[in-house]
């Protein structure tokens, strides 16, 4: 991340007046998001002393392994390259451009917000975003209700909220995690959008034609210094955190009149309970217990979440509301022949160099790649980091993804290829179970009687608890870029058509150890290569 980010601020692709850290959790047990924030606090005081306390700080939550758009494992999803921007925009940027107007109506204080996600909303030219209240204040976006399923869903004080205009000011009564449609309604939540634009309780207003109804749920948030401060002494006090903590459900669902215990002892959202959980949620509770939840409602405004292959190549591929309002292009920042741009217009070719003769199928997005004159690219596939040079045709929904790694102080490299609906998250617990799990939609036992791989307990690179497609040693380990493509789509050409590859003689990894051998300055390396080459092409054409 540190090398990302001086190499941007090198190129002036960042503001230069601004003081950026990475911080990394402290070893030991995963601690979740808001196990993260509280660190990040106390690594500020550390750095800082008291003086910390008046700053403007925003706090990107960018870890993570990124198992379900693994292209942005190795370099970090807040490094995820967009299709616009000369050089192209990644995440990074377009956070800071969307939220550049708010340090200047913005209290010092803690702006927190993920790495994943985009808001893009409307307000009148008088209106402003401002965080200027004490406690926490938080963005709301009009949602349908199955969005509020999985997100976080504010029940307004109703005296307060008109849900007219592009943007108001109220108070939230209380804050729900990823509720239930059920528990929404009962708890008040739902409003009747008229005209898109005027909620009222859904109790006393008659369905016609033109209502809809909504939910308003969460994105970003902000807290004061007060609440900082109190946070960081609760967290020096805690001694070690042993478990997952989240900023938005445990820390929101504390507040507001409303807040009730009962959310502390519900484990149904939690991917591992741990025994300290509860007992910590407790302790936040009781701290947090009667701090205001201001709202900031947009009511002209959209969330979008970038954290699934699915979401991702719908989002940069097909006609998408962000692709229309982000203004994305099918070529950014790339050498593409004219002849091949018009095939592909629903593609999406992110500084990659494609060479005359090469074609792209519809809703496949190709990043950070040198592509030869006879490769053919189904649709709905994503190839990343890759170099392919020979006649090959790459299948339909296919996710190839190539990463530099470093063995024995040498630069070898590993390309991970499956379907992009294939589940990497998947696991099983015992070896006899492994059939269910399913690479390109065949079962991975099958999948590997033709690799000639055995099924050991040296298959997988984990605890037995978690033998899953990213913990499965499948990958072969190359000595080039383009050889170790080969190697993977030759592993999956086996697959589907039924021949056998066998891997015998190669080292082979899992995605988990890829990206604990990763070499980053190798692949900044090759990235740069294709800035430079792309770069020089574009001042001979201006030229």
């Amino acid at each position: 991340y540190r090398q990302q980010l001086a190499e941007k601020l090198s190129r002036e692709e960042l503001p230069l007046g601004t003081r950026y850290h990475v911080f990394v959790d402290p070893p030991g047990p995963k601690i979740g998001n808001g196990g993260s924030t509280l660190h990040v606090l106390r690594c500020l005081e550390d750095l800082y002393g008291d003086k910390w306390t008046t700053f403007t700080v925003l706090l990107i939550h960018s870890g993570g392994y990124s198992q379900r758009l693994p292209n942005a494992s190795a370099l970090g999803k807040i490094f995820t390259a967009l299709p616009f921007g000369d050089p192209v925009y990644q995440m990074l940027e377009l956070k800071l451009a969307m939220y550049i107007d708010f340090p200047s109506h913005m209290k010092p204080g803690i702006l927190i917000t993920c790495s994943d996600d985009i808001e893009l909303y409307s307000t009148g030219g008088t209106e402003t975003v401002t965080f200027d209240k004490p406690g926490f204040t938080a963005l709301a976006h009009p949602s349908d209700l199955s969005v509020g399923t999985t997100h976080g869903v504010f029940v307004l004080d109703p005296s307060s909220f008109s849900g007219k205009g592009g943007l108001e000011y109220t108070s939230c009564h209380r804050f729900l995690h990823k509720p239930a449609v059920e528990a929404m309604r009962r708890c008040g939540a739902v409003c009747v959008r008229r005209n898109c634009s005027q909620p009222s309780s859904s109790r006393d207003h008659s369905d016609s034609e033109t209502d809809s109804e909504c939910v308003y749920t969460d994105s970003i948030f902000y807290m004061d210094h007060s609440i900082a401060k109190q946070l960081l002494t609760f967290y020096k006090q805690l001694g070690t955190l042993c478990c997952e903590i989240d900023a938005y459900g445990d820390f929101l669902q504390a507040l507001g009149p409303g807040a009730t215990q009962d959310y502390t002892e519900n484990t149904s959202n939690v991917t591992k309970e741990q025994s300290q959980l509860v007992e910590v949620r407790q302790k936040l509770y009781s701290l947090l217990k009667g701090t205001a939840l201001n709202v900031i409602v947009l009511n002209n405004s959209k969330f979008y979440h970038i954290g699934t292959t699915q979401e991702y190549l719908l989002h940069l591929t097909s006609d998408s509301k962000l692709k229309f309002e982000l203004n994305l292009q099918p070529v950014a920042f790339s050498i593409f022949s004219g002849e091949a741009e018009a095939l592909a217009q629903s593609a999406s070719v992110i500084q990659s160099v494609l060479e005359p003769g090469c074609l792209i199928g519809p809703g496949s997005v190709i990043e950070y790649s040198r592509i030869g004159p006879e490769v053919s690219v189904g649709q709905n596939s994503v190839i990343s980091g890759s170099h392919i040079n020979w006649k090959v045709d790459v299948p339909s929904n296919c996710f190839l993804s190539s990463l530099s790694i470093k063995m024995n102080n040498q630069v070898k490299y590993a390309s991970m290829v499956f379907g992009v609906e294939d589940d990497l998250k998947k696991s099983v617990s015992l070896l006899s179970d492994i059939h269910s799990l399913q690479f390109f939609g065949v079962s991975l036992l099958e999948c590997l009687d033709l690799w000639g791989v055995k099924v050991s307990d040296q298959l997988f690179s984990c605890e037995n608890t978690r033998l899953g497609l990213w913990t499965a040693r499948i990958f072969p380990v190359c000595s080039t870029l383009s050889e170790s493509v080969r190697m993977s789509l030759k592993m999956l050409n086996s697959v589907q058509h039924k021949s056998a590859f066998k891997l015998n003689g190669f080292k082979l990894l899992s995605i988990e150890e890829m990206l604990g051998y990763k070499d980053v300055e190798d692949m900044l390396k090759f990235r740069k290569q294709l800035y430079d080459k792309i770069h020089l092409q574009r001042q001979k054409e201006k030229s």
